[in-house]
Protein backbone atom coordinates (compact mmCIF):
# COMPACT_ATOMS: atom_id res chain seq x y z
CA UNK A 1 0.00 0.00 0.00
CA UNK A 2 1.10 3.25 -0.48
CA UNK A 3 0.70 6.35 1.41
CA UNK A 4 2.14 9.13 -1.41
CA UNK A 5 5.12 9.92 -2.66
CA UNK A 6 6.99 9.92 0.06
CA UNK A 7 6.86 5.87 0.98
CA UNK A 8 6.25 4.69 4.53
CA UNK A 9 7.59 5.83 7.78
CA UNK A 10 9.86 4.29 10.03
CA UNK A 11 11.95 1.20 9.05
CA UNK A 12 9.95 -2.11 7.51
CA UNK A 13 7.20 0.71 6.68
CA UNK A 14 5.49 -0.44 10.08
CA UNK A 15 3.06 2.06 11.40
CA UNK A 16 3.14 2.95 15.24
CA UNK A 17 0.30 2.00 17.34
CA UNK A 18 -2.67 4.10 18.51
CA UNK A 19 -4.41 4.68 15.08
CA UNK A 20 -4.04 5.82 11.55
CA UNK A 21 -0.86 8.10 10.03
CA UNK A 22 -1.29 11.31 8.78
CA UNK A 23 -0.94 11.32 4.80
CA UNK A 24 2.88 12.25 3.45
CA UNK A 25 3.87 15.66 1.83
CA UNK A 26 4.07 16.10 -1.83
CA UNK A 27 7.49 16.59 -1.52
CA UNK A 28 8.06 17.19 -5.58
CA UNK A 29 5.43 19.26 -6.10
CA UNK A 30 6.27 21.44 -3.07
CA UNK A 31 9.35 21.68 -4.90
CA UNK A 32 7.75 22.55 -8.12
CA UNK A 33 6.02 25.71 -6.55
CA UNK A 34 8.73 27.02 -4.50
CA UNK A 35 10.97 27.69 -7.75
CA UNK A 36 8.03 29.00 -9.52
CA UNK A 37 7.63 31.78 -7.18
CA UNK A 38 11.10 32.46 -7.05
CA UNK A 39 11.44 32.67 -10.85
CA UNK A 40 8.33 34.68 -10.93
CA UNK A 41 10.28 37.16 -7.70
CA UNK A 42 13.39 37.20 -10.15
CA UNK A 43 11.43 38.45 -13.22
CA UNK A 44 9.18 41.01 -11.19
CA UNK A 45 12.34 41.99 -9.86
CA UNK A 46 14.36 42.31 -13.39
CA UNK A 47 11.13 43.63 -14.53
CA UNK A 48 10.72 46.29 -11.86
CA UNK A 49 14.67 47.44 -12.37
CA UNK A 50 14.33 47.91 -15.76
CA UNK A 51 11.51 50.25 -15.31
CA UNK A 52 13.32 52.43 -12.76
CA UNK A 53 16.14 51.95 -14.61
CA UNK A 54 13.86 53.47 -17.69
CA UNK A 55 12.20 55.92 -15.28
CA UNK A 56 15.74 57.29 -14.43
CA UNK A 57 16.43 57.43 -17.76
CA UNK A 58 13.89 59.02 -18.65
CA UNK A 59 14.14 61.78 -15.98
CA UNK A 60 17.91 62.33 -16.76
CA UNK A 61 16.81 62.73 -20.49
CA UNK A 62 13.80 65.11 -20.09
CA UNK A 63 16.73 67.26 -17.77
CA UNK A 64 19.40 67.38 -20.42
CA UNK A 65 16.47 68.20 -23.08
CA UNK A 66 14.89 70.84 -20.76
CA UNK A 67 18.79 72.09 -20.01
CA UNK A 68 19.05 72.22 -24.06
CA UNK A 69 15.52 74.20 -24.35
CA UNK A 70 17.15 76.71 -21.73
CA UNK A 71 20.23 77.05 -23.72
CA UNK A 72 18.39 77.05 -26.97
CA UNK A 73 16.15 79.45 -25.34
CA UNK A 74 18.78 81.70 -24.34
CA UNK A 75 20.80 81.70 -27.78
CA UNK A 76 17.49 82.77 -29.18
CA UNK A 77 17.41 85.32 -26.95
CA UNK A 78 20.63 86.62 -27.55
CA UNK A 79 20.50 86.01 -31.27
CA UNK A 80 17.25 87.87 -31.23
CA UNK A 81 19.30 91.37 -29.23
CA UNK A 82 20.65 94.13 -31.23
CA UNK A 83 24.05 94.28 -32.06
CA UNK A 84 26.23 96.52 -29.80
CA UNK A 85 26.99 99.17 -32.31
CA UNK A 86 22.99 99.21 -32.61
CA UNK A 87 21.94 99.89 -29.07
CA UNK A 88 21.85 103.76 -28.13
CA UNK A 89 24.15 105.20 -26.69
CA UNK A 90 23.89 107.67 -24.00
CA UNK A 91 24.09 111.55 -24.56
CA UNK A 92 27.25 112.59 -24.04
CA UNK A 93 28.24 115.33 -21.93
CA UNK A 94 29.09 118.75 -23.97
CA UNK A 95 32.79 119.43 -23.31
CA UNK A 96 33.46 123.15 -23.04
CA UNK A 97 35.51 124.10 -26.06
CA UNK A 98 38.08 126.92 -25.52
CA UNK A 99 39.85 129.24 -28.34
CA UNK A 100 43.39 128.95 -29.01
CA UNK A 101 42.85 132.54 -29.38
CA UNK A 102 43.63 134.40 -26.68
CA UNK A 103 41.72 137.78 -26.32
CA UNK A 104 43.46 140.81 -26.75
CA UNK A 105 44.99 142.55 -23.37
CA UNK A 106 42.20 145.89 -22.49
CA UNK A 107 44.45 148.50 -23.52
CA UNK A 108 46.49 150.86 -21.02
CA UNK A 109 45.20 154.55 -19.92
CA UNK A 110 48.25 155.65 -20.52
CA UNK A 111 48.86 153.92 -23.70
CA UNK A 112 45.75 155.81 -24.66
CA UNK A 113 47.13 158.91 -23.66
CA UNK A 114 50.76 158.65 -25.62
CA UNK A 115 49.58 158.71 -28.89
CA UNK A 116 47.58 161.12 -30.62
CA UNK A 117 45.87 157.84 -32.93
CA UNK A 118 44.74 156.43 -30.48
CA UNK A 119 43.49 159.37 -28.11
CA UNK A 120 40.15 160.23 -29.63
CA UNK A 121 38.26 161.31 -27.10
CA UNK A 122 36.82 165.03 -26.77
CA UNK A 123 39.32 167.71 -26.01
CA UNK A 124 38.34 171.13 -24.70
CA UNK A 125 39.26 173.55 -21.59
CA UNK A 126 35.75 172.47 -20.89
CA UNK A 127 36.43 168.63 -20.73
CA UNK A 128 40.11 169.30 -18.86
CA UNK A 129 38.77 171.44 -16.34
CA UNK A 130 34.89 170.67 -16.06
CA UNK A 131 34.54 171.67 -12.41
CA UNK A 132 33.76 174.64 -10.75
CA UNK A 133 35.75 173.69 -7.64
CA UNK A 134 39.23 172.01 -8.32
CA UNK A 135 40.30 169.84 -5.58
CA UNK A 136 44.20 168.60 -5.04
CA UNK A 137 45.79 166.99 -1.91
CA UNK A 138 42.82 167.62 0.10
CA UNK A 139 42.15 171.13 -0.53
CA UNK A 140 39.38 173.15 -2.49
CA UNK A 141 40.10 176.23 -4.92
CA UNK A 142 37.46 178.08 -7.01
CA UNK A 143 37.62 178.25 -10.77
CA UNK A 144 38.04 181.21 -12.39
CA UNK A 145 38.83 181.83 -16.26
CA UNK A 146 39.46 179.63 -18.83
CA UNK A 147 41.54 180.04 -22.10
CA UNK A 148 42.29 177.42 -24.90
CA UNK A 149 44.86 178.69 -28.38
CA UNK A 150 46.13 176.34 -30.97
CA UNK A 151 48.98 178.75 -30.79
CA UNK A 152 50.70 177.68 -27.70
CA UNK A 153 53.83 180.36 -27.14
CA UNK A 154 51.43 182.79 -26.76
CA UNK A 155 50.21 181.74 -23.76
CA UNK A 156 53.96 180.63 -21.82
CA UNK A 157 56.53 183.27 -21.05
CA UNK A 158 60.41 182.65 -21.11
CA UNK A 159 61.81 179.77 -22.34
CA UNK A 160 58.12 177.78 -22.69
CA UNK A 161 57.15 179.40 -25.98
CA UNK A 162 60.11 177.94 -27.71
CA UNK A 163 59.95 174.37 -25.74
CA UNK A 164 56.36 174.46 -27.10
CA UNK A 165 56.72 175.00 -30.50
CA UNK A 166 59.91 173.53 -31.39
CA UNK A 167 58.29 169.38 -29.73
CA UNK A 168 55.04 170.59 -32.09
CA UNK A 169 52.39 171.95 -29.31
CA UNK A 170 48.81 171.43 -30.76
CA UNK A 171 47.16 173.09 -28.50
CA UNK A 172 47.68 174.71 -25.08
CA UNK A 173 44.59 174.90 -22.67
CA UNK A 174 44.63 177.13 -19.32
CA UNK A 175 42.39 177.55 -16.39
CA UNK A 176 43.02 179.52 -12.74
CA UNK A 177 41.95 178.50 -9.48
CA UNK A 178 42.18 180.60 -6.26
CA UNK A 179 42.05 180.15 -2.49
CA UNK A 180 42.40 182.58 0.14
CA UNK A 181 44.39 185.18 -1.80
CA UNK A 182 46.71 182.37 -3.47
CA UNK A 183 45.98 182.36 -7.26
CA UNK A 184 47.50 179.13 -9.80
CA UNK A 185 46.96 179.11 -13.11
CA UNK A 186 47.46 175.67 -15.08
CA UNK A 187 48.46 175.12 -18.69
CA UNK A 188 48.06 171.70 -20.31
CA UNK A 189 50.01 171.69 -23.60
CA UNK A 190 48.72 168.69 -25.84
CA UNK A 191 51.92 166.90 -28.48
CA UNK A 192 51.50 164.10 -30.68
CA UNK A 193 53.76 161.60 -28.78
CA UNK A 194 55.19 161.00 -25.50
CA UNK A 195 58.86 161.90 -26.57
CA UNK A 196 57.76 165.50 -27.83
CA UNK A 197 56.10 166.47 -24.24
CA UNK A 198 58.54 165.15 -22.50
CA UNK A 199 61.36 167.23 -24.02
CA UNK A 200 58.85 170.34 -23.91
CA UNK A 201 58.62 169.52 -20.06
CA UNK A 202 62.50 169.34 -19.82
CA UNK A 203 62.62 172.59 -22.09
CA UNK A 204 60.73 174.99 -20.39
CA UNK A 205 61.23 177.84 -18.11
CA UNK A 206 59.83 179.91 -16.51
CA UNK A 207 56.70 179.31 -17.49
CA UNK A 208 52.87 179.61 -18.48
CA UNK A 209 51.27 182.80 -18.16
CA UNK A 210 49.09 183.33 -15.39
CA UNK A 211 45.44 184.05 -16.62
CA UNK A 212 43.34 186.13 -14.70
CA UNK A 213 39.40 187.06 -15.01
CA UNK A 214 36.79 186.03 -13.16
CA UNK A 215 37.11 187.66 -9.83
CA UNK A 216 40.72 186.78 -10.46
CA UNK A 217 42.79 190.07 -10.67
CA UNK A 218 46.24 190.02 -12.82
CA UNK A 219 49.16 188.22 -10.89
CA UNK A 220 52.64 187.07 -11.48
CA UNK A 221 53.63 189.44 -13.92
CA UNK A 222 55.70 191.82 -12.50
CA UNK A 223 55.77 189.56 -9.13
CA UNK A 224 58.27 186.47 -8.14
CA UNK A 225 56.31 182.98 -8.55
CA UNK A 226 56.29 179.67 -8.16
CA UNK A 227 56.69 177.54 -11.06
CA UNK A 228 56.48 173.47 -11.55
CA UNK A 229 56.43 171.26 -14.73
CA UNK A 230 55.80 167.69 -15.53
CA UNK A 231 54.01 165.36 -17.99
CA UNK A 232 51.85 162.46 -18.82
CA UNK A 233 51.27 160.50 -21.85
CA UNK A 234 51.78 163.10 -24.64
CA UNK A 235 50.43 165.89 -22.53
CA UNK A 236 52.67 168.34 -20.73
CA UNK A 237 51.43 170.12 -17.70
CA UNK A 238 52.53 173.24 -15.60
CA UNK A 239 51.56 175.36 -12.88
CA UNK A 240 52.49 178.97 -12.06
CA UNK A 241 50.84 179.89 -8.46
CA UNK A 242 51.38 183.29 -6.63
CA UNK A 243 49.28 186.09 -5.07
CA UNK A 244 46.93 188.03 -5.94
CA UNK A 245 48.22 190.85 -4.41
CA UNK A 246 51.31 191.14 -6.48
CA UNK A 247 53.62 190.16 -3.01
CA UNK A 248 56.41 188.06 -4.31
CA UNK A 249 56.85 184.34 -3.49
CA UNK A 250 59.81 183.53 -1.62
CA UNK A 251 61.93 180.91 -1.33
CA UNK A 252 60.44 180.21 2.70
CA UNK A 253 56.96 180.11 1.23
CA UNK A 254 54.86 177.44 1.68
CA UNK A 255 51.14 178.37 0.81
CA UNK A 256 52.28 179.59 -2.40
CA UNK A 257 54.11 176.27 -3.02
CA UNK A 258 51.35 173.97 -1.83
CA UNK A 259 48.56 175.69 -3.89
CA UNK A 260 50.84 174.63 -7.17
CA UNK A 261 51.44 171.48 -6.03
CA UNK A 262 47.42 171.05 -5.41
CA UNK A 263 46.76 172.42 -8.99
CA UNK A 264 49.32 169.92 -10.50
CA UNK A 265 47.73 167.25 -8.70
CA UNK A 266 44.11 167.94 -9.89
CA UNK A 267 45.67 168.21 -13.23
CA UNK A 268 47.40 165.07 -13.42
CA UNK A 269 44.14 163.26 -12.24
CA UNK A 270 42.37 164.84 -15.00
CA UNK A 271 44.53 164.06 -17.82
CA UNK A 272 44.56 160.45 -16.11
CA UNK A 273 40.60 160.47 -16.06
CA UNK A 274 40.31 161.10 -19.92
CA UNK A 275 42.61 157.81 -20.19
CA UNK A 276 40.66 155.99 -18.20
CA UNK A 277 37.28 156.53 -19.87
CA UNK A 278 38.66 156.00 -22.91
CA UNK A 279 40.39 152.88 -22.30
CA UNK A 280 36.84 151.85 -20.36
CA UNK A 281 35.28 152.33 -23.56
CA UNK A 282 37.26 150.44 -25.33
CA UNK A 283 37.35 147.46 -23.10
CA UNK A 284 33.00 147.47 -23.37
CA UNK A 285 33.50 147.72 -27.33
CA UNK A 286 35.32 144.15 -27.33
CA UNK A 287 33.18 142.26 -25.62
Amino acid sequence: MSFGQGGPYGPGGGHGPGGSQPPTPDWAALADDTARRGRRRKLLFIGGGVLATAAIGAIVATAVISSGDKGKSSGNSASRLPAPQDLPSESPTPEPTFSDVAPPAPPKPLDILSSAKRDKAPLSAATLFPDEKAVGNGHTYTKGATAATSACATAAQGRLGPALTSNGCRSLFRATYSKDGVAVTVGIAVFDTKAAAERAKEQAGPNVASLAGDGVPVFCRQADCRASANAIGRYAYFTIAGYTSGADVTTADTKALQAGRDIADYAFRRILERGNQQASAAATATD
